[in-house]
Parts: structure tokens; C-alpha cells; sequence
């Protein structure tokens, strides 16, 4: 299995145009074709929060995620995950897809064992959250 790429080179790679940005995701249910355009706006939302201090970027990576509920329609998330374990720390959604929560952005957490969103509202929330 090839080694992950911490967060820290994911987004240097980005940055210096080198990152392979469709290598991200995991599991989509839109066109192959948007896999760039959509992880660019993914990567961008990561590197937003990438100044937090309730992960560490040398110690986790990212994956994408395009989901198709049953109840909305497509939207995707982005998942910080531990390096050394692969256990997911946050599902972040910029926008949700969701009927019921449609529009919204969520953090979804493993402190709380990913029961309900940790925060839920604006992506400038979100993103607050994260830089608090």
C-alpha cells in the first residue's frame, strides 16, 4: 500500500501545481470528469482550516468523498484522518446535500463518535470553529 500524503504535503503539492488532485477521492457518484473542479473547491475549504490546532497536519491526511442520499441530492465531504491508524477525526461538509439539513455546513467528529454534527451552519462557522 503507498503511504498517504500528510495534509502538510497535500496542500504544498496543490499549491505548486504537482498534487493529483482526482488520486483524493475515494468514492463519488458524479461524473469522473468533475473530480478536479470539485476537489479544487475541496482543497481550498481545507486549506482554510488548515491553521487549526484540533488536528495536526503532519499527523493526518485527506480523502474526498461525493455522497448521493436517498433523501437530496449529490454533495461532497472531505475526511481528516489519522496517518498512523486511518481512523477518521472529522467528516467535514461545506454543503450539505441532505433534505434536512440542505444547504448547511457540517462537522461531523470522532469526539463525539460521529452521533450528530460537532457544529452545523455557515461554511464561516465552520471554519471559526476550527480556527478557535
Amino acid at each position: 500500500m503507498e503511504k498517504e500524503l500528510t495534509i502538510t504535503e497535500t496542500l504544498k503539492q496543490w499549491k505548486s501545481g504537482e498534487l493529483d488532485i482526482k488520486a483524493l477521492w475515494y468514492d463519488w457518484f458524479c461524473k469522473e470528469t468533475s473530480l478536479e473542479n470539485k476537489g479544487k473547491t475541496l482543497l481550498q475549504k481545507l486549506n482554510a482550516i488548515s491553521g487549526s490546532t484540533k488536528f495536526d497536519n503532519d499527523k493526518t491526511y485527506v480523502f474526498f468523498k461525493n455522497n448521493c442520499p436517498c433523501n437530496g441530492s449529490l454533495f461532497d465531504d472531505f475526511r481528516i484522518c489519522d496517518i498512523e491508524t486511518g481512523d477518521v477525526i472529522y467528516c467535514v461538509v461545506p454543503k450539505s446535500g441532505y433534505n434536512s439539513n440542505y444547504g448547511k455546513a457540517e462537522v461531523w467528529g470522532k469526539e463525539n463518535k460521529f452521533d450528530d454534527p460537532i457544529i452545523e451552519g455557515t461554511w464561516k462557522e465552520v471554519k471559526d470553529w476550527f480556527l478557535k
